[in-house]
């Protein structure tokens, strides 16, 4: 069972490179290509809401139909809307600290508070991403085949994409507020710095409590659709009237190649 949370760890691990990467891009220049950067969050969106079905949702009824004592739809449903009540959760924290940061405008550390809330605000969503790995790769301790891996693989490829501009959306500010390239790239990347330990932790609840594996799979999907939905497919939107479909075509663009992996695999 081991070898299962070592490739959580491994696949979580990635998602922290592709932050890295993102936070890497204030090497080159202040501001990010605002068309490239829709563009990739658009397609990871439609990865997502894609994955959260195929390779979340769809295995967590079948499983919750064989395993569970508890009527399916009932334990999925719950998952699901505790994932996604999760991430809610962790936004009302964030939104919380960041008025009180406001409420301390004009003291010798508002500078100091707004770069907190802004890693804290990355960070803390990275919590229930790093978990969705986490779990995707634990749900194989039964045996997988190849289409079971490859759910899992597109899970973690899926977010670690839409972590590329959540990097670059940390470290290029604080760049722009006068911290040195190095200094901004630090702290950038260091918000991804929690997927691994999430993700372990997601792999070892669902390798040895094998109970939680269908609540543990809809929750991830409620925390990755609430991504989705919340904030990239908005943000992807930014230049949605000099680009009317532009970042549309990239959310369609992810959920097809998405589609076609597991269906190829099926």
């Amino acid at each position: 069972m081991n070898h299962l949370v070592l490739m959580a760890l491994s696949a979580t691990l990635m998602t922290w490179l592709l932050t890295a990467l993102g936070a890497a891009t204030v090497a080159f220049f202040k501001s990010p290509n605002p068309k490239l950067l829709n563009l990739m969050m658009g397609f990871a969106a439609g990865v997502m809401i894609a994955a959260s079905f195929w390779s979340l949702l769809q295995p967590a009824i079948e499983r919750a139909e064989i395993s569970s004592s508890l009527p399916s739809y009932l334990v999925v449903t719950t998952g699901f809307l505790c994932g996604a009540l999760f991430m809610w959760g962790s936004d009302q924290v964030v939104t919380l600290a960041r008025q009180r940061a406001g409420n301390s405008k004009g003291a010798p550390n508002e500078r100091l508070n707004r770069v907190m809330m802004l890693v804290l605000s990355i960070t803390l969503h990275n919590i229930p991403e790093g978990l969705a790995v986490g779990v995707a790769f634990g749900a194989l301790q039964n045996g997988y085949t190849t289409e079971s891996l490859m759910g899992a693989v597109t899970v973690a490829v899926g977010i670690g994409l839409q972590n590329f501009p959540e990097g670059a959306a940390v470290s290029l500010p604080l760049r722009r507020e006068g911290y040195s390239r190095k200094k901004s790239f630090w702290i950038g990347q260091s918000s991804g710095m929690v997927e691994p330990v999430a993700g372990v932790i997601g792999a070892l609840l669902v390798v040895y409590i094998e109970a939680i594996l269908p609540f543990a799979l809809a929750f991830a999907a409620g925390a990755m659709i609430l991504v989705a939905v919340h904030e990239l497919i908005p943000e992807c939107q930014s230049e949605q009237k000099t680009q009317p479909y532009f970042a549309t075509m990239g959310i369609i663009a992810g959920f097809a190649v998405m589609m076609l992996l597991d269906v190829m695999l099926g």
